[in-house]
């Protein structure tokens, strides 16, 4: 089974919204990291744990997998304890655009999505998925139209 392990910070400082949202209150930037993994690995066989630096603040739900909090540590030290850790790393995807953790993870032949690249493709499957609805809205339209006027 995959195991995404998420820079958690770092995809934050990726995403325009929630970087700006990070600045002015931290757990709803985190709550919204959460909201869109919960969103994109729902009806994945997939196993994540997201990192982030700090101390937990109101209880939040991630449903594929758990949250790692830093505590006193850094998140890159906990993510390169939890590669070491890993029973097969091979088997690790990590999603981080820091450069030492990169390398980190690819020396222990760990494969590594970019932080920006990730979003990237969320982004395009929820536009897909947004765009499909449309469709479908517009073909019950026309639908409903050919009853009224056959």
């Amino acid at each position: 089974m995959k195991h995404y392990i998420i820079d958690g910070n770092n995809l934050i400082g990726k995403i325009k919204h929630l970087k700006i949202l990070q600045g002015k209150d931290k757990q709803s930037s985190r709550q919204g990291v959460i909201n869109i993994l919960n969103s994109f690995f729902a009806g994945k066989k997939v196993k994540i744990t997201l990192h982030l630096d700090g101390y937990p603040g109101t209880l939040i739900n991630l449903s594929k997998g758990k949250i790692i909090y830093s505590e006193k540590r850094t998140s890159d030290y906990m993510i390169r304890e939890e590669i070491d850790n890993s029973k097969n790393p091979k088997h690790i995807i990590l999603v981080t655009s820091d450069n030492a953790l990169i390398n980190y993870a690819r020396a222990n032949s760990s494969t590594v999505i970019k932080a920006e690249d990730f979003y990237t493709e969320v982004k395009s499957i929820y536009e897909k998925n947004e765009e499909q609805e449309k469709l479908i809205q517009l073909q019950r339209e026309k639908d409903f139209f050919y009853k009224i006027f056959e």
